[in-house]
């Protein structure tokens, strides 16, 4: 594993020895790392909402009304 050194603002610092000493983690490290895999998890749904926008922005205009489409995004959702 990688090694770093890294400088928190006070509030920031305050806020992760909080979360320490609830036992909420093991460790600053941990902690950070923990927000880290959320921050990419996040990145991962935000980059695929992204790509279904624009590719329905590409795929032009639809005659279908609000319900036909709802009921085709719902059942996309559960293939």
């Amino acid at each position: 594993m990688a090694r770093q050194s890294i400088s928190f603002t006070k509030p920031n610092d305050e806020w992760l020895k909080t979360q320490v000493e609830k036992k909420e983690y093991s460790s600053k490290s941990e902690l950070v790392n923990d927000l880290i895999r959320q921050a990419r998890k996040q990145q991962i749904e935000i980059d695929w909402v992204r790509a279904k926008l624009e590719k329905a922005e590409n795929s032009g205009f639809t005659n279908e009304n609000k319900n036909e489409i709802l009921n085709q995004s719902k059942s996309l959702l559960n293939d």
